[in-house]
């Protein structure tokens, strides 16, 4: 991504907002882990959107006035001793080829440049990003500034950010969407490299890091997201991340992955047999969960209620279990389906945006459809990324092998 999409990001935020508002948005602070151990640090997704910047303790704040705005960056002060163990601090050039703003000053600035604009009469109400995940949780710099401001600021109004910025991350830019399909193209070589070295014996770390590794060799340093990667009953584990059981003859690898590009993340999720055929049973299921998944994608287009996505899953995978004679009745699908079928996807695996609308073109959402059969001892799911286009949609993860003979054959070649 480039300085204007930062600064687009930016100005189509402003546009939003009233005459006299304040934002002020925080990129975020790594938590302490242990003694002196932090975990790394992972740049809130709002203030990476809006500026292109990843570097811990660094302020956005923004004056909207009538037909002005005043954009001020708050960066880390050069400190040879500080970057000598944690890396180079950003500098004023650097900040702005990124993020396009032209105005910085050091992080100790924030502080009083913030009482002089509550102080001076302009500032109408302040806009904070409060994501509701995170509610009143006193190491989230938000709160705490939210929490100040209503002590000794209570004349100022205080406005949430994050239904706006969810609303702005909805609809995909091209360059969002060309990240993307650089992202799939890196996933693919992964789980394909999975596919190439499966056999029964094999431990899920090792899947793990052969998926690690063809990421590596790609330039992405690590996944977009922890990778679900598991085998056999482990299956039964949604969200799994444990890497230490050993595939048995006969199992299914459940992997759901992504690789992240430009801060754009692909997510899917492909289920194979580790010894590259599949039995009847598998075949009988997957062949379900795949049907269900090509009629969504020759389904949705737009105007489709974003939330009955599910519904529709739920529904379709269904008829196609009850024609296999796994589920006679509607009311138990809830026994083979256990989560819901679609989630959006973009900066963040669970991509915080406003979908409670119709699809519109631009908008990206994976449709996910999983399957599990504790009786039989089978489960995965098959999920690909969804972009809506004018007239349809498009399967962004499509080349990522997903039929049976596919999976089949190039499992073959090994």
């Amino acid at each position: 991504m480039n300085k204007e999409f930062y600064a687009g990001n930016r100005k189509s935020l402003y546009q939003k907002l009233e005459a006299g508002s304040l934002v002020v948005v925080f990129s975020g602070h790594a938590p302490i882990k242990t003694n002196d151990e932090n975990y790394p640090f992972f740049t809130n997704r709002n203030f990476l959107y809006l500026t292109g910047i990843e570097q811990e303790n660094i302020v956005l704040m923004a004056y909207v006035g009538e037909g002005t705005i005043e954009e001020t960056l708050y960066i880390l002060p050069p400190d040879a001793f500080a970057e000598r163990w944690t890396g180079r601090r950003i500098k004023e050039e650097e900040a702005e080829e990124l993020s396009g703003i032209t105005n910085y000053k050091y992080v100790a600035a924030f502080q009083n440049d913030l009482s002089r604009q509550l102080f001076s009469g302009n500032v109408k109400k302040v806009y904070l990003d409060f994501d509701k995940v995170y509610e009143n949780t006193p190491a989230v710099e938000a709160y705490r500034l939210g929490n100040y401001l209503k002590e000794h600021a209570p004349f100022v109004g205080l406005g949430n950010l994050h239904p706006i910025m969810k609303q702005l991350r909805l609809i995909k830019k091209p360059c969002e969407i060309e990240a993307m399909k650089k992202a799939e193209t890196i996933t693919k070589a992964g789980i394909e490299a999975m596919m190439k070295t499966s056999k029964p014996g094999m431990y899920e770390y090792q899947y793990k890091a052969e998926f690690d590794y063809a990421l590596a060799q790609r330039g992405v340093l690590s996944p977009g997201f922890p990778s679900i990667i598991s085998s056999g009953k482990n299956n039964f584990k949604i969200h799994y991340y444990d890497y230490r059981g050993q595939a048995q003859d006969g199992d299914m690898i459940l992997n759901d992955v992504g690789a992240v590009w430009d801060y754009e993340i692909n997510d899917v999720s492909r289920a194979f047999p580790c010894n590259g055929r599949f039995n009847d049973r598998q075949k009988l299921l997957y062949e379900c969960i795949y049907n269900t998944s090509e009629y969504m994608f020759s389904t949705l287009k737009p105007g489709v209620p974003l939330l009955d996505v599910d519904k529709i899953i739920r529904k379709y995978t269904f008829e196609q279990l009850k024609e296999a004679g796994v589920c006679k009745n509607f009311e138990d699908i809830g026994t083979y389906m256990w989560h819901g079928g679609a989630h959006h996807v973009g900066f963040d695996v669970h991509d915080v945006v406003e979908g409670s609308g119709l699809a519109v073109p631009g908008v990206v959402f994976c449709v996910d459809i999983g399957v599990y059969h504790e009786e039989w001892g089978i489960g995965f799911r098959l999920e690909d990324n969804c972009l809506i286009t004018e007239d349809g949609c498009e399967n962004l993860s499509r080349a990522i092998p997903r039929q049976i003979d596919e999976i089949e054959a190039f499992m073959g070649r090994r």
